[in-house]
């Protein structure tokens, strides 16, 4: 069992419920799913590009991702509909417990500058998107045999009814929000 699924059984559950006084336990709040999702708007021009990113979302996520593909054409960015653009994977179960434990604890802390993730990016029903500018940050990517970086959005689906309990939820599981009233990224006076 992964280590972050067996702390959700043995501490964050209790944790949970005991904060939002739930005693059904169907109503506790879970982590469902984890979808990783790499745009590479580039891969219209050069398919290496696709093919580059489809291999390191597959080194991160542990599995093999889906290319998702254009929907409509555009004219003015050279698409048109059905073109390859990007890539994606849905995480369940063991893989997604995994794959949060080492964004949390490995990858974030690596990025340059980091104050934490804004506690403000949820959708309004419990799901939370975060967005990395490269994939260099995980230790699985080595960064001399690169030769593109791509940046990914990383959604974490709960079952929370309300953004409070889903924040609730991925602080516990160690997710670092960063403190209201923080600065994110630079102030105009930086140079």
């Amino acid at each position: 069992m992964a280590r972050l699924q067996e702390l959700y059984k043995n501490e964050i559950v209790k944790a949970v419920a005991a904060k939002f006084n739930l005693d059904n336990p169907m109503a506790i709040p879970k982590i469902d799913k984890i979808v990783i999702n790499m745009g590479v708007g580039k891969a219209t021009q050069d398919k290496t590009i696709l093919d580059s990113a489809i291999d390191a979302l597959a080194k991160i996520s542990g599995q093999r991702p889906a290319t998702t593909k254009a929907k409509t054409s555009v004219s003015g960015f050279r698409l048109r509909e059905g073109n390859d653009i990007g890539c994606k994977v849905t995480l369940r179960g063991k893989r997604m417990y995994e794959f949060l434990d080492r964004l949390v604890s490995i990858a974030l802390p690596r990025i340059r500058d980091f104050r934490g993730v804004n506690p403000n990016s949820f959708d309004g029903h419990g799901n939370y998107s975060l967005g990395l500018a490269e994939q260099v940050v995980f230790p699985e990517i080595d960064a001399d045999k690169m030769q593109h970086t791509h940046g990914m959005d990383v959604t974490i689906v709960t079952t929370a009814k309300s953004d409070d309990q889903a924040r609730e939820l991925l602080r516990l599981f160690g997710v670092p929000f960063r403190l209201a009233g923080a600065a994110g990224g630079r102030d105009m006076g930086d140079n």
